[in-house]
């Protein structure tokens, strides 16, 4: 069974990051092809790039790195829940994700975007981020408009639709990611 982590992007205060999480969660519970789990950014407190070596090299330093390290190498795919502050994913995901390079390696990712444009942009920024740490990402994405889907730009509430986006996201996820499984069992 696959391991898939619904990634919490933001730890702003305020964030609506965990509601759309929350509400991906909902949908993907319901799935009997793999297991999923929140994993909030913000649990893991992490400081801004501490490693005094690059993560490639694989010799984390911190205990706050292992700690993430052996969190994420746990999964077979990931859910990126990604606001867009000035056009880009929030500081502190690219951070997350900058700590670790091969607990990223040969596994896949969907996108769930919010923001004026959706998330487009954020998106296509993590998108290259993916590219370098080595995860295959898939075509299908959510996007939620703060003008259509968030109540007053606060409460979330999404439009009905989105969550045929989220199963066709969902279903590219579940398939790269056992395709990405089976490439790690046999490069090891």
């Amino acid at each position: 069974m696959l391991k898939i982590a619904i990634i919490v992007g933001s730890t702003r205060p305020g964030r609506k990051a965990l509601t759309v999480a929350e509400w991906v969660y909902a949908i993907a519970k319901n799935r009997t092809d793999a297991e999923f789990e929140i994993v909030d950014i913000k649990d893991y407190n992490l400081p801004l790039l501490d490693e005094a070596i690059p993560p490639s090299m694989g010799k984390y330093s911190n205990p706050h790195t292992h700690v993430w390290a052996a969190k994420i190498a746990a999964f077979d795919g990931f859910v990126f829940v990604t606001p867009e502050y000035n056009h880009g994913t929030s500081g502190a995901l690219k951070n997350a994700i900058d700590y670790l390079y091969g607990e990223w390696n040969n596994k896949a990712a969907g996108f769930v975007g919010y923001g004026s444009a959706g998330g487009a942009r954020a998106v296509e920024q993590l998108r290259q981020v993916m590219t370098e740490v080595q995860v295959a990402d898939v075509r299908a994405q959510v996007m939620f408009s703060l003008f259509t889907d968030f109540e007053n730009y606060t409460t979330f509430k999404p439009l009905p639709g989105h969550e045929v986006s989220a199963g066709m996201m969902l279903d590219q996820l579940i398939a790269w990611g056992g395709a990405m499984k089976t490439l790690r069992e046999n490069i090891k």
